[in-house]
């Protein structure tokens, strides 16, 4: 172990500016609590307003493709 009074204290000024400008700023303009959530926004499409008809197609159409998915695998 080194005794205290043998360490020597250096200047360590570089000359030149620390600048950490990195371009964007942090500002934060759209700030809210959790007891004030964003509120609902109108979904551009849902499921839940789909008829059932419309579901049914749905459904088939997605069991049609996965079930092609699964034929193109076992070829």
């Amino acid at each position: 172990m080194v005794p205290a009074a043998s360490h020597t204290h250096h200047d360590h000024s570089h000359g030149h500016s620390h600048d950490h400008s990195h371009g964007h700023d942090h500002t934060h303009a759209h700030v809210h609590d959790a007891a004030s959530p964003h509120p609902a926004q109108d979904a551009p499409w849902s499921i839940l307003r789909m008829t059932m008809a419309g579901r049914l197609v749905a459904a088939v159409a997605v069991c049609a493709v996965l079930w092609g998915v699964v034929f193109l695998a076992m070829r």
